[in-house]
C-alpha cells in the first residue's frame, strides 16, 4: 500500500504567489539562479538557493550558506510572505501548459516505503548531492521544495480530483516560462479520509523527478531517529514532501546532449565511426527526432539524422533499449570514451525544453564540439525500469512543465 499523510502546510500568501514560486533548485546553474533572483526579494531561491547570495568563489556547501537559507525562511515567516496552515491538510496543484493539463497531490509520503521499495526508485543519487541536500533540510528544519512522482492511473483518484478542482483555487498565475499553476487547500476531513483510502490501494509510487531529495530525506529521518530516544515513527522527519501525479497526465520532453570534444577524432573520422551502428543522413535543418531509436547528430554546423540499425541493441531489454542507453552503449562511450556519464566533464545535459537550438548555440560557441538530440523517453518505459528493479541511463527523463517551489513547504517541527 502507499500510505499518504496530510500536514500543516506553510504555504505562501496567495498574493504574492507569483513573485515567490521559482523553478526547482537543481534546473537552474548559479549564474541563472542568480540572475533569476536578482531585484526579487520575495524570490524563493533565497531560501532553496542561499549559495547565490555569496561570491561565486565561495564554498556552496559550507554550513553559513545553509544557516542564511534558514535565516531566509525565517524572514519570509515573519514577514507573512508564508502562513501555515492550523490543521493538516492535502494540496492539490494543477499545472497547464500549452493547452495541456496535469492535476496531482501535494502530500507526504513515508521514508519507510521509500526504503523498502514501496516508493520506488529509478536513478543512482549522487553522494555529494544528498549531503547537499540533507544538511539544507538539517538547517532549515523543513523540506522545502517537493518531489515529484507518479502512480499507474486510477478512476477513484481521478474522481476526488476532479470534485476538488471545482471548486475555486486559492493560487492561480502563470509564470514566467508561460505555465498556469492553481493550488487548492484540501482541509475537508472526509476528502482527506478517502483520498488516504484510495492511495492505500494502490501498490506501489514511482519517483520520476527528485532522487536526491528523497534519499536526502531518508539521511536525515535516519539520523534524527538515532538522536531521538523517544522516538514513535511518527514524527514529521519520517515523511517527505511529494507531489503525485497520475502516470497519464506527465510529460516527458528529450534529454539531450553535448560533448567538448571528438576523442581525438577528426570530424571526417568521427562520421564514419558513427556509421558503424547508426544509418546517417545529411539534414538540412535541425534535427528533432519524431520516433524512437532516432537522433539528431550536430557539427561543424552541420546537422545529421541517425538511426540506429537494426541489432545494435537489446530492443527486449527494459533498460538497454532506451535512447539514452543506445547512444551510450554505441557511440558516447566506445567511440567518445566517456565511459561514466554522471562524473564526466566532458559531457552535459541540456532539458528538452530549452530545443534544438540550445544545442546550436553551445556547439557554435566553441564550448562544446557536438551535440546530440534524442527522442523522450515513454513513462511506460521509466515503469517498466523502475517495476525490474533496475535502473535509468543517466538523465534520460526531462519532466515538464515543473513543478514550482515556494509554493508549500513542510516543516520538521509542525
Amino acid at each position: 500500500m502507499a500510505t499518504i499523510r496530510p500536514f500543516k502546510g506553510l504555504r505562501v500568501a496567495p498574493a504574492l504567489a507569483p513573485r515567490v514560486a521559482t523553478p526547482p533548485y537543481d534546473t537552474l546553474s548559479g549564474t541563472e539562479a542568480r540572475e533569476l533572483a536578482e531585484g526579487k526579494p520575495y524570490s524563493f531561491l533565497l531560501i532553496d538557493r542561499p549559495d547565490i547570495e555569496f561570491p561565486d568563489n565561495y564554498d556552496p556547501y559550507d554550513e553559513t550558506v545553509y544557516t542564511l537559507g534558514r535565516e531566509n525562511l525565517d524572514r519570509f515567516m515573519g514577514n507573512k510572505t508564508f502562513i501555515q496552515d492550523s490543521q493538516p491538510c492535502f494540496y492539490l496543484y494543477r499545472l497547464t501548459m500549452n493547452g495541456r493539463k496535469q492535476t496531482g497531490l501535494v502530500a507526504l509520503t513515508s521514508v519507510e516505503e521509500y526504503d523498502n521499495g514501496i516508493v520506488k526508485k529509478h536513478e543512482h543519487t549522487r553522494p555529494e548531492k544528498v549531503k547537499d541536500r540533507a544538511n539544507h533540510i538539517i538547517a532549515c528544519r523543513a523540506q522545502v521544495s517537493p518531489v515529484l512522482s507518479t502512480f499507474k492511473q486510477d478512476p477513484t483518484i481521478a474522481e476526488i480530483f476532479r470534485k476538488i478542482s471545482a471548486s475555486k483555487s486559492v493560487v492561480d498565475f502563470r509564470s514566467d516560462d508561460d505555465v498556469n499553476h492553481e493550488f487548492w487547500v484540501v482541509n475537508d476531513i472526509e476528502t482527506i479520509k478517502a483520498l488516504i483510502e484510495a492511495f492505500a490501494k494502490l501498490p506501489l509510487l514511482y519517483i520520476a523527478d527528485g532522487h536526491h531529495r528523497c534519499e536526502a530525506a531518508s539521511d536525515v529521518a535516519r539520523q534524527m531517529r538515532d538522536e531521538n530516544p523517544r522516538h514513535t515513527g511518527d514524527e514529521p522527519y519520517n515523511y517527505f514532501l511529494n507531489g503525485l501525479f497520475a502516470d497519464s497526465g506527465l510529460h516527458i520532453m528529450p534529454y539531450n546532449r553535448v560533448i567538448r570534444d571528438t576523442n581525438g577524432l577528426t570530424p571526417e573520422a568521427l562520421l564514419e565511426r558513427v556509421k558503424e551502428k547508426f544509418d546517417l543522413k545529411l539534414s538540412s535543418v535541425a534535427v528533432a527526432p519524431t520516433k524512437p531509436h532516432q537522433f539528431g547528430l550536430y557539427c561543424e554546423k552541420q546537422w545529421y539524422l541517425l538511426n540506429a540499425k537494426e541489432g545494435s541493441f537489446d530492443a527486449n531489454h527494459h533498460t538497454k533499449s532506451i535512447d539514452a542507453a543506445i547512444l551510450a552503449d554505441n557511440l558516447i562511450s566506445p567511440v567518445l570514451g566517456i565511459h561514466n556519464q554522471r562524473t564526466d566533464k566532458r559531457i552535459d545535459f541540456v532539458g528538452g525544453i530549452r530545443g534544438t537550438a540550445e544545442l546550436v548555440r553551445l556547439v557554435d560557441s566553441g564550448d562544446f564540439s557536438l551535440a546530440f538530440s534524442l527522442y523522450p523517453t515513454s513513462i511506460e518505459q521509466l515503469l517498466r525500469v523502475a517495476d525490474a528493479g533496475e535502473v535509468m541511463p543517466p538523465k534520460s527523463t526531462w519532466f515538464e512543465p515543473k513543478l514550482r517551489s515556494g509554493l508549500i513547504v513542510h516543516l520538521l517541527a509542525e
